[in-house]
């Protein structure tokens, strides 16, 4: 798969890269909200790891521009240092799933084997 894993924390994304990599994807990265956005239409990924916590766009509004971006075939992952029960709710159908920090990757076949 291609996928996009967007973090704020340039170490933590190029190591999910590094990783996803070894598992035989095609990874990249980016650090802020509007470069996930300028990656994307570039790249055309299969799957978005997006950080709800970015510098300069909510995780929410990102996903928004990317579904416009990349329609509905994407999928798009919320990722966050917060458990499920412990995080503001977010728009329902904006996101095909929520990841916690650090990512598991069996839980990100999981998550994208319901596509």
């Amino acid at each position: 798969m291609k996928v996009l894993v967007v973090d704020d924390n340039p170490d933590l994304a190029r190591s999910s890269a590094l990783l996803l990599g070894l598992d035989g994807h095609d990874a990249r990265t980016a650090e802020t909200g509007r470069a996930a956005v300028a990656e994307a239409a570039a790249f055309r990924p299969d799957v978005v790891l997006l950080d709800l916590s970015l510098p300069d766009l909510p995780g929410v509004e990102v996903a928004l521009r990317l579904r416009a971006e990349l329609g509905g075939g994407v999928v798009i992952l919320a990722v966050s240092g917060l458990d499920p029960e412990d995080r503001p709710a977010s728009d329902p159908g904006v996101f095909d799933g929520h990841l916690v920090k650090p990512v598991d990757l069996s839980d990100l076949g999981r998550l994208v084997g319901r596509r």
